[in-house]
C-alpha cells in the first residue's frame, strides 16, 4: 500500500492516499520508522521498508498493512 511519511515537530505522520487518511505514528520498533513495524493512532499497523535513517522526508513508499480495520 502506498503511504506518505513525514515528520512533524517531534513525531511522524503517515498519509494513506487510497483511504484519504492522515494519522500520527504512535509506536515504532526502533528509533526510526524504517525496516520495522509501526502502529498509527487509528490502530492500523504497517511493515515499513528498509531505508536509511537519514532518508529525506516527506517520502512516498510501499508499506505492507498488517492489521487494523479498513
Amino acid at each position: 500500500m502506498k503511504v506518505m511519511l513525514r515528520k512533524v515537530a517531534d513525531y511522524y505522520e503517515i498519509y494513506v492516499p487510497k483511504k484519504d487518511l492522515e494519522e500520527r505514528i504512535v509506536e515504532m520498533e526502533g528509533d526510526s520508522p524504517w525496516g520495522g513495524i509501526i502502529k498509527i493512532s487509528n490502530g492500523w499497523t504497517f511493515q515499513m521498508p528498509d531505508m536509511p535513517a537519514d532518508t529525506p522526508l516527506p517520502i512516498t513508499v510501499d508499506a505492507r498493512k498488517l492489521g487494523g480495520e479498513d
